[in-house]
């Protein structure tokens, strides 16, 4: 594949994005406001967002797969969403007091969702899973955490820890190494090596925090067995179970993730789609848990777990989009149906053409939720993060450039992909017939054929 022919035509249909890189540059670092969505040469200016398309400022339009961080399950600005944001505009945006519209949404998770019987909202999920490790520590009275190598939970510096290849580095400068010491790294899908580490550190072993699919480190599922195992030990090591849902909350079916794989989190973070497209996040638990960051009557005796929220926590204008879209969900269960079936459908057609392509992929995900791994000779299956990082990513890299540069598909390089509502089959076929060609119209795979 040459890269560099893509290149050349991704500069040449966005010349005005470039330009406004280079300005960007001048104020913001990397000119950027998210590490990820920088990539090479730069990324491109969004200038409208509608349905299932990003347009950009030189007037490309691109079938979305990456969908605002998998957090737009109805797709881009939505007239269900739009239209009720208008009502709500017009009575304000921030309130600063509590306020109608945070009941209801909180009300409809804990309807759906059994396992919130307290709710605290945030502005983001590295608030929210702050907070849930904090709660864990809080109610057990220890100071461990154990988290998956690999798993991403935000940039809360607590978590901030082996999160990339290698994973035994430090996570960049500027963390010190109190705010790691009592984190502990789990390799996931490998029951066997996690207890030893858990057995090793349980006497101070507050929880485990763990997302259920591994999201940003690759899109995996759990073995079977694996997060019933996690579950098992800290129940019965008087620790706690953290499952991080900011992704997978809502999005495989109406309800989260540990009722797919039948868990009972003690406590559980949730945020992206519960936003409607507006920040948010969440952290959820058990009411005996919850319960400790009631600050009414305890603040002058300082027995409350202090989570706060931040300024913008509960703010109406976002309550208002994740109520409407919770409604939304709930009232129309094809949703699922169709973004479910969409995704089945890609990992199926994209398998389907390696194979007859001979060149050795793996399509890990589930529901809507799906990642390509080009594979080699040091993996030959994708089952954690290590085995994402070793994998062929330069090819990925590549391949994501051209789908964007050529055939105006965008998936944020080198992350998994996801359906929403907005989507259809034809968006399917168009990433197969563009990787059909990107792949037939390569004389050297790059150390990719069997």
């Amino acid at each position: 594949m040459n890269i560099d022919n893509y290149i050349e035509l991704y500069k040449n249909k966005t010349f005005e994005s470039m330009n406004l890189y280079y300005r960007s540059k001048e104020i913001f670092p990397g000119g950027i406001n998210h590490n990820i969505r920088f990539y090479k040469p730069y990324p491109f200016l969004t200038v409208k967002a509608k349905g299932n398309y990003l347009k950009d400022i030189d007037g490309n339009k691109y079938i979305d797969f990456w969908n605002g961080h998998w957090a737009l399950i109805l797709g881009h600005s939505p007239k269900t969403i739009t239209k009720n944001l208008k009502k709500q505009i017009k009575k304000g945006t921030l309130y600063g007091t509590p306020n109608k519209p945070s009941i209801k949404l909180g009300e409809l998770i804990n309807k759906a969702i059994p396992n919130a019987e307290g709710i605290r909202f945030s502005t983001t999920g590295s608030e929210a899973t702050m907070y849930a490790i904090r709660l864990a520590r809080a109610k057990t009275g220890k100071r461990v955490i154990a988290k998956v190598i690999g798993g991403w939970h935000g940039f809360n510096s607590n978590l901030l820890q082996s999160v990339n290849y290698p994973y035994e580095a430090d996570e960049g400068i500027g963390l010190v190494e109190d705010e790691g010491q009592f984190i502990e790294s789990i390799q996931f899908n490998d029951l066997d090596r996690s207890l030893k580490v858990l057995e090793s550190i349980k006497d101070d072993l507050a929880g485990i925090i763990i997302e259920p699919i591994l999201g940003g480190a690759g899109c995996i599922t759990p073995i079977n067995g694996y997060l019933e195992g996690l579950q098992e030990f800290v129940k019965k090591n008087d620790s706690l179970l953290i499952l991080d849902e900011i992704v997978t909350g809502f999005r495989l079916s109406y309800k989260a993730a540990l009722d797919h794989y039948k868990l009972d989190p003690d406590i559980f973070t949730l945020g992206k789609i519960i936003g409607g497209g507006l920040p948010i996040g969440a952290v959820c638990g058990k009411k005996e848990i919850m319960g400790l960051a009631d600050v009414t009557d305890k603040i002058e005796k300082n027995t409350y777990c202090s989570i706060g929220g931040g300024t913008f926590s509960a703010n109406p204008l976002t309550m208002t989009a994740g109520y409407k879209t919770l409604k939304y969900l709930k009232k129309n269960p094809t949703v699922y149906e169709k973004i479910n079936f969409l995704g089945d459908l890609a990992r199926s057609e994209l398998s389907k053409l390696f194979n007859e392509l001979n060149i050795e992929a793996e399509i890990t995900g589930i529901g809507s939720l799906f990642m390509i791994h080009f594979l080699n000779d040091k993996v030959k299956k994708i089952n954690n993060a290590l085995d994402v990082a070793l994998s062929n990513n330069e090819l990925l890299f590549n391949y994501n450039l051209a789908l964007i540069a050529k055939f105006n598909i965008f998936f944020l390089p080198l992350k998994m992909g996801a359906f929403s509502y907005a989507h259809e089959k034809e968006d399917v076929y168009k990433l197969i017939e563009a990787t059909r060609q990107i792949f037939q119209n390569t004389k050297k795979y790059n150390n990719i054929q069997r």
